[in-house]
């Protein structure tokens, strides 16, 4: 994964690149793929069977994306914009314009809607009563390179005193299902691996919310508990650790 850098903004940006899930494919073939496409060298080449099946399943599926002039989705990329105090408090009293110009992009209808004014409120206050808290509340996600305004992730505050996070992320209606959301999970564990206070990783998933449940796979969480009822509706409580992510 890659480490936080700079935004030309002069704000922090946490980067990550990840996994193929839901992107959409290029039109063009580069020459990377080239060799995919070449035959068997004259001379003789012992190998398995197996080997023989996979290099033919490898060769009829880059044969296919090169007719269809189509390749493999590519990895999203995402940076994170800071939302300072009074971009929250604009945001969170529908103020859309304001937030804008405080965050320095330009902000859809998402981030006023009422989901995210409370949200939003929410988070002011938290600054407001906790200035330590504004490097690591909700921040704007930005596709990158492309610049396209995909949600909002962050954590749910600083780490506490057992070095515990909690992360939390949305992604804009339509840009879901693109792999955004894995984009942001992935560049908020490295954000969250990179701080020396950080233990601990935590994200809660409602048990019938398989779309996030999906988007946690593969990044090494571990079930620990849940919240709730049956009544109000049951959460699952994941978490994984600092040095896991850093493994990776």
């Amino acid at each position: 994964m890659d480490l936080p850098r700079r935004d030309q903004s002069g704000g922090e940006a946490w980067s990550a690149g990840v996994g193929l899930e839901g992107d959409q494919p290029s039109r063009a073939c580069p020459d990377a793929y080239l060799p995919l496409l070449t035959l068997w060298p004259d001379e003789t080449i012992m190998t398995s069977a197996e080997a023989v099946k996979r290099w033919t399943a490898l060769s009829c599926w880059a044969s296919i994306c090169a007719m269809n002039n189509e390749l493999p989705p590519m990895a999203k990329r995402v940076r994170f914009v800071e939302l300072n105090a009074k971009a929250l408090r604009a945001l969170a009293d529908g103020d859309l314009a304001g937030g804008s110009a405080e965050a320095g992009v330009a902000l859809d209808e998402h981030f006023v809607c009422d989901r995210a004014r409370w949200i939003f409120g929410y988070r002011a206050d938290q600054v407001a009563g906790d200035p330590s808290a504004a490097p690591w509340v909700t921040r704007v996600a930005v596709s990158d390179p492309d610049g396209f305004i995909v949600g909002d992730a962050g954590f749910h505050g600083p780490p506490d005193e057992d070095g515990l996070v909690e992360v939390g992320y949305t992604v804009v209606p339509e840009y879901r299902r693109q792999g955004y959301a894995r984009a942001m999970l992935a560049a908020l564990l490295t954000r969250a691996a990179a701080e020396p206070g950080v233990r601990t990783v935590r994200a809660t998933v409602g048990s019938d919310n398989n779309a996030s449940l999906s988007t946690i796979a593969g990044f090494g969480f571990t079930r620990v508990g849940e919240r709730g009822n049956e009544r109000d509706g049951i959460a699952l409580v994941f978490e994984v650790s600092a040095d896991a992510i850093q493994a990776e």
